[in-house]
C-alpha cells in the first residue's frame, strides 16, 4: 500500500520510489494518472487498473500473482491508498491468504487538513465522502452533530456550495474548516463558522479537492444550539 503525493510530487518518499521501482506490477485507481507519475521519476513498473468497478473482479488474479511469489503495489490517484479509495478487499483476501501486506505511509490529505485546521486534533473521526442526496446528508450531518471529536469528510467541489448551507443549519456557529488544493500552488484553508466559510468561498473560484474539519461538539454550543 504505497502513497502518493496529493499534490506535490516532492513529497513522495524515497521509500515509495523504490518500492515501485521493485515491484513486479503496480495496481492503480487511475493507470494514466499513475503512469505519469512513474513517468516523472524515471520508473517503468507494469500498471493495471484497481478502481471502485473492477476491484472485486480483480482480486483473484492478484492473489495468484502473490502466490507465485510475484509483488504488487496498490497506489490511488493521490495520497493513501485504502483510505475511501480502492485496496480494502485487496488487502482483505491478501491477508486472508497469509501474503505480508506493508504500509509505505506518506501524504494523506485526511492528516494533512487536520493538521492546519486550527481545530482539536487528539480526537477525531473520518467519515469519508458526505451522502451527495440532500436529505441524506443533513440527516447525516445531524447524526455527526452530536459527536465530541473532531470531524473529518471529503466534499466534491460542486456540491460544496450546498453542505456549507447544510452546515449553517446543522453546525450553526461551531467552528469549521475548509482545505482545498492542498500541497499545490492555489492551496487554501478557511476557518469560521459554516457561514463564514461559505461566503469567503463565494469570493473566489471553487476548486480542486476539498476536505472539511467540523469541531466536535462542546458544552458551549450545545448551550448555542438549545
Amino acid at each position: 500500500m504505497v502513497a502518493t503525493p496529493i499534490g506535490n510530487l516532492e513529497d513522495i518518499t524515497h521509500r515509495a520510489l523504490r518500492i515501485l521501482r521493485e515491484v513486479t506490477r503496480v495496481a492503480a485507481e487511475d493507470t494514466r494518472r499513475t503512469r505519469r507519475l512513474l513517468e516523472h521519476f524515471g520508473l517503468t513498473a507494469e500498471v493495471v487498473s484497481l478502481h471502485d468497478h473492477n476491484e472485486r473482479a480483480r482480486v483473484p488474479a492478484l492473489m495468484a500473482q502473490l502466490a507465485a511469489g510475484e509483488s504488487v503495489a496498490i497506489v490511488t490517484d493521490a495520497g493513501s491508498p485504502g483510505i475511501a479509495d480502492p485496496g480494502y478487499p485487496v488487502v482483505r483476501a491478501a491477508v486472508a491468504a497469509g501474503h505480508r501486506v506493508e504500509s509505505i505511509p506518506g501524504p494523506s490529505a485526511v492528516i494533512a487538513a487536520l493538521q492546519v485546521s486550527g481545530l482539536p486534533t487528539d480526537a477525531f473521526t473520518f467519515v469519508g465522502f458526505l451522502p451527495p442526496k440532500p436529505g441524506s446528508r443533513r440527516n447525516r450531518l445531524q447524526e455527526l452533530a452530536e459527536r465530541r471529536e473532531t470531524i473529518v469528510a471529503f466534499e466534491s467541489p460542486h456540491r460544496i456550495e450546498r453542505t456549507l448551507a447544510d452546515l449553517e443549519v446543522v453546525w450553526q456557529e461551531r467552528p469549521i474548516a475548509l482545505a482545498r488544493e492542498l500541497s499545490k500552488i492555489h492551496e487554501q484553508v478557511l476557518r469560521g463558522s459554516a457561514r463564514e466559510v461559505r461566503e469567503a468561498l463565494r469570493a473566489d473560484q471553487v476548486r480542486g479537492e476539498m476536505v472539511l474539519v467540523l469541531g466536535g461538539r462542546t458544552r458551549a454550543s450545545r448551550g448555542s444550539e438549545a
